[in-house]
């Protein structure tokens, strides 16, 4: 039985891309190829560029990615989806084989493509596969080593051509998404991202949230006339919840003790964060409250959501 690869056809360049430099207005995908040892973090680092707002597959046969890619270069896929990042490994059996003349084709063809390699020890990737009671996909009839010796020797041209190495046997979920993250991101896009909403303690906590604010040690502006059917977007409100003795000095000290609690969230991975910060019903004192705190987050480069919950509500 002949066990070499049957010869494929792979296309000289990619007639999209050749419309797309006729097309200035179209942005050149960046395609990333996640590949690697099975039980490296393959999913884990997928996982990591979903929240980074890729468009990834999973397990994608190596020959559709240049129909993929295609689609993007030709506005296909609505102008949303820039950023590519494929999983394809040895899951792919045969087609697996076509991943080297495809990824020439591409790089050929003008395409910003990079491979990312995951790897972890043999001890490690045995650990692992035992851990979650699956085989491993070239294991076959033989043992779990048998199928990460295959592996091994399927990946090394590939491993030798990636342009990122990432070695998994130390790494936490954690270390791992830190390490992709570096890999990839651009400036701006390794922020926090806070929501604010304010909140009446009468309607009930929100159920997502991380921090809980109350603000009823302020002054009701709700007994105030002139300031009852107005909220705390209005100037009126606002100045006047603002101008009470310690709201001022409440916000400022409050979003200074939330330096470190922000900083040690994006330390552990945790890139959205809940505040929430309640009045009575929501209307007046919260939302003045949530607004400033929100300005002052802004402040120190977070990416924040103000929003009023329970605004309107009787």
């Amino acid at each position: 039985m002949n066990d070499e690869p049957s010869p494929i056809t792979v296309p000289s360049g990619i007639p999209a891309l050749e419309a797309a430099t006729e097309a200035p207005y179209l942005v050149q995908p960046q395609v990333l190829i996640i590949t690697g040892m099975s039980g490296a973090g393959r999913s884990r680092a997928a996982a990591v560029l979903e929240d980074l707002d890729w468009y990834v597959i999973d397990n994608l046969p190596a020959q559709m990615l240049t129909h993929l890619v295609g689609m993007l270069t030709s506005g296909a896929a609505g102008g949303r989806a820039q950023r590519l990042a494929a999983v394809i490994d040895v899951r792919g059996r045969e087609f697996f084989r076509d991943l080297a003349p495809v990824l020439e084709s591409l790089r050929a063809s003008g395409v910003d493509s990079r491979i990312l390699f995951l790897d972890a020890s043999d001890e490690v990737l045995v650990r692992r596969f035992e851990q979650v009671r699956r085989p491993h996909p070239l294991q076959g009839a033989g043992r779990i080593l048998d199928g990460i010796a295959a592996e091994r020797a399927a990946l090394t041209d590939l491993r030798e051509r990636a342009d990122t190495l990432i070695d998994t046997s130390e790494l936490n979920v954690h270390d791992l998404a830190r390490e992709v993250r570096a890999v990839v991101a651009t400036a701006g896009e390794d922020v926090l991202q806070v929501s604010v909403v304010s909140f009446g303690f009468k309607y009930g906590v929100p159920l997502d949230s991380d921090h809980v604010v109350d603000v009823r040690f302020l002054s009701n502006p709700y007994w105030i006339t002139e300031l009852r059917h107005l909220t705390g977007r209005d100037a009126p409100v606002r100045d006047y919840v603002l101008g009470l003795p310690g709201a001022v000095t409440f916000v400022d000290r409050y979003v200074a003790a939330l330096e470190p609690v922000l900083a040690g969230y994006l330390n552990e991975e945790k890139r959205y964060v809940t505040i929430a910060v309640g009045c009575t019903g929501g209307k007046h004192r919260s939302v003045a409250i949530s607004e400033a705190i929100g300005a002052r987050l802004r402040d120190q480069g977070h990416h924040v959501a103000v929003s009023a919950r329970d605004l309107g509500k009787e």
